[in-house]
């Protein structure tokens, strides 16, 4: 094993033991039971030995049967009391293990989840659906496996092995040593073999994710998937995905199973040809029958415990493998935590020289030398051409993406001065597609301001126009809205977005076409919800319809990344520009 990756696979272990450290009130006590429990085992062995006794010595002399029936029901008290103690050791150590590892599980997810939704932006951009949270599933899982029972197993078998060697020393140190020198062979294959076992388990692991993430995806569009009866083009889809999973895990497969064939062979070798050695020396009374009888005894135990550890050793690869692509996750940076964060928003906006790449496509402009200026509330309406930038524009003011060149202001102040947190905080967004998330209505509304009271949440949904058709509903604001909130109509979404929008009570509003898709009924009662959020608030629409233009205060025309047009709606239908072709042609 290379310098780099050695050093890697022994900080991916110390990061998890880690979090075991800080559960250390409850693992250090189950850790010292599993020592004793594990010194406890070895008196099975030991027991086992004096109840078997040396018949060369009852040849020599006349046994009392009384007297080796009772010595005998001695040992068997002696023997069951240490089981017994073993037993009831054993229950709170197990029961310390579950408890400390999965508090710690629970740690490394909870700081998992925290940094995962503070990355920015571009590296969701840049993750296939379903992928990411595949992948973090598959790798806690093998975790979650080392921490409840591999640690626990090679700390134990640690001890039973060194224990063993110490009273098979004590039997006959030149047999002993004959069988240590069985162990770098054991070493030096399991450097070897670990390696590929732990690059077929990443490569595994990925392939499994992989196939999630067919099903997730499926399940979120089914629809689609039914409406276009591309059934077999998904079942084909997730066949090749888990024939992917399939071949590396038989590649896998092969390398384990050769490692695991080597181990036995040497170790059960080994142990051959010293039980054979050692009947040599009982011939010759080099060795007496007593200690010759403790060294085959404690030689299967150790042995045990050596042919055992290659499967220790392949989890804590796999699991090293695992921890790796989880420390790669919070490797990525998370969005930026300086700035003012008791900024407080005046609802005044402006756009300075702003220029702007996507990460992932650095070859397209997407907005070019982008100036104009909101002032407190204003309401303005950004038109123009599916791909112009409009979107992007909203992306900025959010601080989901940063100017490549420029900069974006609030009351004059630069966005990178204040904290990210302080400029969300006091804007809300009604996007074209709402997503609910996948509770109650109440649950979804009181989105926009955690903590509202249930009268602040039904006063919301009043002025969005939804307190009249969540009353209806028999399970009312508790209803469960489905995933993505597909119980619910396009309106009724729409409507439980502005009412989460108008609890947050923003200085600025984006307003994405929130009534495109909706019918004439649905689009009137949304309009009139959104002409309240809207009033005396600085609003930004990006808006498909002339109905929504014809208020808006100042319309800015994008084209290409830049603003070619700005006005009222009566000032630009009046031009022979861009404005006055998307109205002709009612694009807007």
């Amino acid at each position: 094993m290379s310098e780099p990756r050695l050093k890697k696979s022994i900080s991916s272990h110390r990061w998890i033991l880690g979090y075991l450290m800080q559960e250390k009130a409850v693992f250090f006590p189950s850790l010292a039971a599993l020592f004793f429990t594990a010194i406890l085992s070895l008196g099975f062995p030991y027991f086992l030995k004096e109840l078997v006794g040396n018949p060369v010595d009852a040849l020599k002399q006349q046994v009392d049967p009384a007297e080796v029936l009772a010595r005998s029901n001695l040992i068997v008290m002696q023997l069951a009391g240490v089981l017994v103690l073993q037993a009831f050791v054993g229950f709170f150590r197990v029961q310390g293990f579950i408890r400390s590892g999965e508090s710690a599980l629970n740690r490394l997810r909870c700081d998992l989840f925290d940094h995962l939704v503070r990355l920015p932006m571009a590296f969701f951009h840049e993750q296939r659906a379903g992928a990411l949270s595949n992948r973090v599933s598959a790798d806690l899982g093998v975790v979650r496996d080392t921490l409840l029972n591999t640690v626990p197993q090679a700390i134990r078998q640690s001890v039973i092995l060194i224990g063993g060697l110490v009273f098979i020393f004590i039997s006959s140190w030149k047999l002993s040593l004959i069988m240590l020198g069985s162990v770098p062979v054991v070493v030096l294959a399991i450097a070897f073999f670990g390696r590929k076992v732990r690059g077929y388990s990443k490569d595994a692991q990925d392939a499994l994710a992989d196939a999630g993430t067919v099903i997730e995806e499926t399940v979120q569009g089914v629809a689609d998937v039914k409406a276009f009866t591309n059934e077999p083009f998904e079942n084909a889809r997730y066949s090749r995905a888990l024939e992917t999973f399939l071949g590396v895990t038989k590649r896998g497969a092969k390398t384990r199973a050769a490692f695991l064939s080597f181990v036995i062979l040497a170790l059960f070798g080994t142990i051959t040809f010293v039980v054979w050695h050692g009947a040599r020396m009982l011939a010759m009374n080099e060795i007496t029958w007593t200690n010759f009888a403790a060294f085959i005894l404690f030689s299967i135990f150790v042995g045990a415990s050596l042919g055992s550890f290659p499967e220790i050793i392949a989890q804590f690869q796999q699991t090293a493998g695992a921890t790796d692509r989880l420390r790669e996750l919070l490797d990525h940076a998370p969005e930026r935590a300086d700035g003012d964060p008791e900024a407080k928003l005046g609802g005044y906006l402006s756009f300075q020289n702003v220029s702007f790449r996507y990460p992932s496509r650095p070859d397209v402009q997407v907005l070019h030398d982008l100036d104009f200026i909101v002032t407190p509330g204003q309401r303005v309406a950004l038109v123009g051409p599916s791909g112009a930038g409009k979107s992007t524009v909203f992306s900025l003011i959010l601080g989901f993406n940063t100017p490549g060149a420029g900069q974006v202001l609030y009351d004059n102040r630069p966005a990178t001065s204040l904290a990210l947190q302080a400029i969300r905080s006091q804007i809300a967004i009604v996007p074209q597609e709402v997503m609910l998330f996948g509770g109650t209505i109440r649950e979804n509304i009181e989105y926009g301001r955690p903590g509202a009271s249930q009268a602040e949440i039904e006063n919301a949904a009043r002025q969005a126009n939804a307190h009249d058709f969540i009353a209806t509903l028999p399970e009312g604001y508790e209803t469960m809205v489905g995933p993505r909130g597909t119980k619910l109509s396009g309106g009724q979404r729409q409507r439980i977005a502005i009412a989460r929008a108008i609890l947050a009570d923003p200085r600025i509003l984006l307003l994405d076409e929130a009534t495109s898709a909706l019918d004439s009924e649905s689009e009137r009662l949304v309009n009139e919800a959104l002409e309240r959020l809207m009033k005396g608030r600085t609003s930004l629409v990006i808006a498909h319809r002339l109905s929504t233009v014809r208020h808006a205060d100042r319309i800015l025309v994008f084209n290409h990344g830049k603003i070619v047009e700005s006005g009222s709606h009566d000032e630009l239908v009046t031009h022979d520009g861009t404005y006055r072709l998307l109205v002709e042609t009612q694009l807007v």
